[in-house]
């Protein structure tokens, strides 16, 4: 049988019928969403059908309406999440607080301990990351910004089940029950027995009393972890931090009497930040979004292909964040610039799915927010943001893109898409070339601060690749103060005879150079100045887009560009 709105809750349990007046479309979206997030990003259309119990016609308009609002990507017959969608999850964070506020310390302590730590809070009956500071190691936490796990095979998860109400407990019973193996929980192993449960109220209790709790090895074997609560200036938990190990460094007992002490000094800097923060400044709430009248100009364009019930529903989430926690309907209708009704009928659609509550007149978005897409999407890269645009970008020039990064003296190609001419390009992903003959070399050193580059320069071996290599340090320094000013380089013929390319820089959200991207040709197909007149656009239009997604991706976490 096919359902019209189902959606999985945050763990098996009975979904209670929607209200009369839910948006279906929404639902169909967010349950679409929610699968694409189980399993890691990517799926089939037909995979997604049978997860979501959607007939295949709903699937393929659902995706399509969400791959135009750029939160997916489709590519035949599979799905993928886009980084864009990230911004319903940062709507959530920004509107918290917590990671701006509190992130730092977590950093911080992770280096002096080279240890990982986390912050989570309650989402139900489960905990949910809202920050990670990890320490890559071959044996490495794979934990995710919004990966939920059940609370009683945590370590914070028995501090925050020290407010839990009776209905609260209920709640978890009854899961207990419906999925004794924690089968809806994907980011964690199934449990292989029941004594977790059993002596769950036990932990709570000693939590209770001794304010921190343990993990001995209770989500996987040799994963070890310490936590205490992060308390807001009214007594309740804030959040709660985490220290995370692994037995071949720490026992349950070592990681306790070590660490525990520097877990609850920071804590309690956290606790005096909390306290001392000011509250932010709000955000003008007259002006639309904007994302309103692009719906409706959608609709006008795809016709019965989109389905705009859904894109403002979607909308309605961008309209909290970081001086926006508490929304009234009217705000929210203001913000996005949808009519009352509609934003009401959103409103009650995400109260009923777990995405909103509400408190007397205001709304307030919940954890679960998270659980649409960020996960998977917290671990991408820059090259990987990159890759899509650079494809595009190829198939309007007919030439070969590449993405590079600076690696010592050299640059190294992150992302390369070729265009399939009999004479084109061949760059290797992973291969180095020197930095002073390239363009998106010449990019990146133009990019680094005045001494840094100074003194580069001053020990580079710069040798004759082909007759027009520039040797000399000096016209170097005269070519990269040129590139600075203009904002691109084009190199001819000094890597590689017969070999021209452009290239512009792609910066992050704090201005920082930290790619370039280039395309790149033989010469005899373009001249140098239809390089600049015809290419440079495109080429400039592609790093925009590419910076945007990297802006969005990196507001709260660390985008890497391998």
């Amino acid at each position: 049988m096919t359902s019209t709105h189902a959606v999985p809750p945050a763990h098996p349990g009975t979904v209670p019928a929607p209200p009369q007046e839910a948006v279906a479309p929404l639902m169909r979206g967010i349950a679409l969403l929610h699968g694409l997030t189980d399993v890691g990003g990517a799926a089939s259309l037909s995979d997604l059908a049978r997860a979501t119990g959607l007939a295949r016609a709903t699937v393929d308009r659902v995706a399509g309406t969400l791959a135009h609002m750029g939160y997916l990507r489709l590519d035949g017959s599979s799905a993928a999440l886009e980084p864009r969608l990230m911004e319903l999850g940062n709507a959530y964070l920004g509107a918290l607080r917590l990671p701006d506020v509190l992130g730092e310390h977590a950093d911080g302590l992770a280096d002096e301990l080279d240890e990982s730590v986390s912050l989570a809070v309650a989402d139900g009956d489960g905990i949910r990351f809202i920050h990670q500071a990890i320490r890559r190691r071959t044996l490495s936490l794979s934990f995710r910004i919004g990966d939920l796990l059940p609370a009683e095979r945590t370590a914070p998860g028995p501090l925050l089940a020290t407010e839990w109400s009776a209905q609260d407990w209920t709640r978890w019973r009854e899961r207990q029950a419906l999925d004794p193996e924690d089968l809806g929980f994907p980011a964690i192993p199934p449990r292989s027995h029941g004594a977790v449960a059993e002596d769950f109220e036990t932990r709570v209790d000693r939590a209770r009393v001794q304010g921190w709790a343990m993990d001995d090895q209770l989500i996987e074997t040799g994963l070890v972890a310490v936590s205490v609560p992060v308390r807001a200036p009214d007594g309740r938990i804030a959040c709660v931090a985490s220290t995370v190990s692994h037995t071949s460094r720490h026992s349950a007992d070592s990681l306790r009497d070590s660490l525990l002490p520097r877990l609850r000094a920071t804590v309690a800097a956290m606790e005096r930040e909390l306290t001392d923060a000011d509250a932010p400044s709000p955000e003008t709430r007259s002006a639309p979004s904007g994302r309103a009248a692009w719906t409706r100009e959608s609709k006008q364009e795809l016709g019965g292909e989109f389905i705009a019930s859904l894109a403002r529903g979607l909308t309605v989430i961008t309209a909290f964040g970081e001086g926006r926690a508490e929304l009234t309907l009217s705000e929210v209708a203001t913000h996005t610039g949808l009519p009352r009704a509609t934003a009401r009928r959103a409103l009650i659609t995400l109260e009923h799915l777990g995405h909103v509550t509400v408190h007397g007149r205001v709304f307030r978005l919940t954890p679960r927010v998270l659980a649409l897409g960020f996960p998977p999407l917290s671990r991408t890269t820059l090259a990987r943001i990159a890759h899509p645009h650079l494809t595009a970008l190829t198939q309007r020039v007919h030439e070969s893109t590449s993405l590079a990064v600076l690696m010592g003296d050299d640059v190294q190609c992150a992302v390369s898409v070729a265009a399939g001419r009999i004479m084109d390009a061949d760059i290797v992903v992973g291969s180095r070339t020197p930095a002073y003959a390239t363009s998106t070399g010449r990019v990146l050193l133009a990019g680094l601060p005045p001494e840094e580059c100074s003194s580069r320069l001053a020990r580079l071996r710069m040798g004759a690749l082909t007759p027009r290599t520039v040797t000399k340090p000096a016209d170097l320094r005269t070519i990269l103060d040129q590139v600075r000013e203009e904002d691109y380089a084009l190199v001819d013929g000094e890597l590689e005879a017969g070999l021209r390319s452009i290239a512009v820089p792609v910066r992050d959200r704090e201005g920082s150079l930290v790619a370039a991207i280039n395309v790149t040709m033989h010469s005899g197909r373009r001249s140098a100045s239809e390089c600049v007149e015809a290419v440079l656009p495109e080429l400039r239009a592609t790093a925009v887009r590419t910076e945007t997604d990297l802006h969005l991706a990196g507001r709260f976490v660390r985008v890497p560009p391998l």
